[in-house]
């Protein structure tokens, strides 16, 4: 359900996202799963358009858990060639997403 937010505060272009549309997918790295080993932090793809709140928010509802600091990167697809064509991938949003130390996410 995506409809336009109107805030009093502040003004915002862009649908309102439901949790299940921020967090598109948990990365599993060798440098995620580092992360999530000793600092607590995980690390997802999410909506382009998504804010760091409603990224918080939606960790937080999903996986039942406490935030306590939300990073993120907008990556740039790379160039792929396939025979005499060069294309380019999509460009996406990571977040890492640090977590207060007595939650965990288990994804195994």
């Amino acid at each position: 359900m995506v409809t336009l937010r109107r805030a009093p505060n502040y003004v915002r272009s862009g649908p309102v996202l439901d949790p299940y549309q921020v967090v598109i997918r948990p990365l599993i790295t060798e440098k995620a799963t580092h992360l999530s080993e000793r600092h607590n932090a995980y690390t997802f793809e999410v909506h382009s358009m998504a804010t760091k709140t409603e990224i918080k928010e939606a960790i937080e509802t999903l996986f039942d858990v406490k935030v306590a600091d939300v990073r993120t990167q907008n990556r740039r697809g790379k160039l792929r060639r396939h025979r005499l064509k060069v294309g380019r991938q999509r460009n996406w949003k990571k977040a890492i997403v640090a977590l207060k130390e007595d939650y965990r996410i288990d994804f195994y």
